[in-house]
């Protein structure tokens, strides 16, 4: 029912697409099978006269003209300038490929130890008739010539009869039989490829008033066409130009709802991590003395930067990439994974608790001209994911960086002895990314905020950074979670 009504709507348009898809047919057909029928015939006959009036006998002609030049000289005491000349005109014999347009190859096929070798050239010519020494065997030339005389050799030398080959580009391939006093000593090979430029101008002047009627009525039933839908196709414009624009704003209200979601979510998601950041500020405060000012000014210098990164961010959703990557910043991977470890998930997870930290950090670990905080972002969640999905009994949380300097990538390695990733969060969705990167995905089900740590990890990582996440579980058990860093 949809079909027919959409018929119904469309069956003015529709009746005149069916008439003009008619009458284009029917001129199509007829042309095509008259073009075709006329220029094979024409062609066909005018290259079987072309073969047998000019082809034959100009490779004729030109055998007989070194077969002439060979005896006239080979009886004869030859001196070094008759040497000169008589090689000169063997040259001016093969040289008609280049003074003759339509000759694109000439060479000598002779034969030897059942080995076919090519003379082109005047000097090998003379070498052979006139010193008898056999030129280089170079199987790398005439390939088509010394395989078609390869293969009728045998018959060629009894008949004596010119073989011609018309290829389908209308290309002749020759083999004369070159015949001295008697005696036969090879095939003169000539590949010559008429220019029928004359004949296709002839074949489309004799179709010119043909094409024009075709062409009229063509261009009639367009006019025709266009001035009748022009008014459809206005009104379809117009209505699908409002179409567009109601999209595009809806588009862009969509994509500043997601700047603020995730805005939101990441600010909800560091302010207490923050206040955690505070609490250490204090108790360094309240530790403080005169042996440890140094250490005190080195940790509560990284952990008020970190606070006025996340006050930072607090002021827009979407901030400006140079606030993030800048040639400015020269973060070094390994110092941030090792203050994090000693000193904030030490702190809270001290040796009592039954974590153990295992550091294997690369030496040669390049530094990333990425924001040390904004990193701090990306380590932090995951280090907190491995922590809090680990039920082991002793519990190991192993952080290991690696440089490949030969495809100048980083890699950081973040794994537990846990029970490891569900199977499902490892899937991928339709554009590439694991589940368990995706908003609201988790295996903890006794919190309505689960789902966010990883998630921002892989937005701040991949949109921020231009790093790459992915997981996977280890096969002595446990998860793995790894951050590539490209062209470091």
């Amino acid at each position: 029912m949809g079909l027919i009504k959409r018929i119904r709507e469309h069956s003015f348009e529709l009746q005149h697409f069916i008439i003009l898809f008619v009458i284009l047919a029917i001129f199509q057909f007829a042309l095509t099978y008259l073009n075709k029928y006329s220029a094979e015939s024409l062609i066909s006959n005018t290259m079987k006269l072309y073969k047998e009036d000019s082809v034959e006998k100009l490779a004729n002609l030109s055998t007989t003209t070194l077969e002439l030049l060979i005896e006239n000289n080979l009886s004869k005491d030859i001196s070094e300038a008759t040497r000169d000349e008589i090689e000169e005109a063997f040259n001016i014999i093969f040289s008609q490929q280049t003074l003759q347009e339509n000759i694109n190859e000439i060479c000598i096929l002779i034969t030897f130890n059942d080995e076919i070798y090519t003379i082109d050239d005047g000097a090998s010519l003379y070498s052979y008739f006139f010193q008898h020494r056999l030129p280089s065997l170079d199987n790398n030339k005439h390939l088509y010539a010394i395989d078609q005389y390869a293969n009728f050799k045998d018959e060629f030398k009894k008949s004596e009869k010119i073989v011609s080959i018309m290829s389908d580009d209308h290309s002749f391939y020759n083999f004369v039989p070159l015949v001295l006093r008697g005696e036969f000593q090879g095939a003169v090979y000539l590949k010559i490829t008429p220019n029928i430029e004359t004949i296709t101008e002839g074949i489309i002047d004799s179709y010119n008033q043909m094409s024009i009627i075709f062409t009229s009525l063509v261009l009639f039933g367009l006019l025709a066409m266009f001035y009748i839908t022009s008014f459809t196709v206005e009104e379809r414009d117009e209505t699908r130009e409002l179409l567009f624009k109601e999209s595009e704003a809806k588009l862009k209200r969509e994509v500043e709802y997601k700047k603020e979601s995730l805005f939101t979510k990441r600010i909800y998601h560091v302010h207490h991590k923050a206040e955690k950041v505070m609490g250490f500020i204090k108790e360094e405060i309240r530790n403080l003395n005169t042996s440890n000012i140094e250490n005190f000014k080195y940790i509560t210098s990284k952990y008020a930067n970190f606070v006025s990164r996340v006050i930072y961010d607090m002021k827009w959703y979407d901030a400006p990439i140079h606030a993030t990557r800048n040639p400015m910043f020269n973060s070094n991977i390994n110092e941030i994974l090792t203050f994090q470890v000693n000193h904030i998930f030490n702190r809270v997870y001290g040796h009592d608790s039954g974590y153990k930290f295992d550091l294997d950090l690369d030496e040669n670990m390049k530094n990333v001209m990425v924001n040390e905080y904004v990193i701090w972002e990306v380590f932090e969640p995951i280090i907190q994911n491995a922590i809090e999905h680990n039920n082991h009994d002793e519990m190991i949380v192993t952080i290991k960086t690696h440089y490949d300097s030969r495809n100048r990538k980083g890699y950081i390695y973040i794994k537990d002895n846990g029970t490891g990733i569900p199977p499902e969060l490892l899937e991928q969705d339709d554009d590439g990314i694991q589940k368990m990167f995706k908003e609201n995905y988790s295996s903890k089900t006794e919190s309505i905020n689960s789902g966010y740590g990883c998630y921002l990890a892989n937005e701040i990582a991949n949109r921020k950074c231009g790093w790459l996440l992915k997981a996977e579980n280890r096969e002595e058990g446990g998860a793995s979670l790894i951050i590539i860093i490209p062209k470091m």
